[in-house]
């Protein structure tokens, strides 16, 4: 086997990117604090399509040098705004038909390995502070809470990390359908 080169890969231009269809899914960064984290869920949402970020309270904003060292200029081609309060964002996404829904361990969460996507149903993924997780208004306002299984000793996982997991999953069973 042989790695393939940069100009092997067949990428979509930026152009063609702005142009394609996306992946029925956004992405709700809740007061994150890492730029480095930032920038990486830009990249992860470059990869799949995602329709678009929302950057809400603490979370910085592109531009920003530490934010471009890891999104490596995904910030140019997917979407973003940000929004100061997601209470605010969730109820409007939720209006426009959007199921959103959290990512954190909570009472009654679904396991990520049990969660049903549904068919022409767009997802909003909300991914809270690297401390605290996702505010507890913003659990309570959501459609759903999903919790990705773990089996070591840590209880929990980068907010990259998570997006990664969660963005590569629900996308694999939106294309099932």
């Amino acid at each position: 086997m042989r790695k393939l080169k940069n100009s092997e890969l067949d990428r979509l231009s930026v152009e063609d990117f702005k142009e394609a269809k996306k992946t029925p899914i956004i992405i709700i960064l809740d007061n994150i604090r890492s730029l480095n984290n930032i920038g990486s869920v830009f990249r992860t949402s470059d990869a799949f399509l995602i329709e678009k970020i929302y950057l809400c309270g603490i979370t910085a904003k592109p531009p920003h040098k530490d934010i471009h060292k890891t999104a490596l200029g995904s910030t140019e081609t997917v979407a973003w705004e940000y929004v100061e309060n997601t209470i605010d964002l969730i109820e409007k996404l939720k209006t426009e038909g959007i199921k959103v829904a959290s990512i954190e361990q909570a009472e009654n969460a679904t396991m990520l390995n049990d969660f049903t996507v549904e068919n022409n149903t767009k997802y909003a993924l909300v991914f809270g502070n690297e401390v605290k997780g996702v505010s507890q208004d913003v659990v309570s306002a959501s459609d759903a809470i999903i919790e990705i299984p773990q089996f070591g000793t840590k209880h929990s996982l980068n907010i990259s990390v998570s997006c990664g997991i969660v963005v590569w999953d629900i996308f694999s069973k939106l294309k099932a359908l």
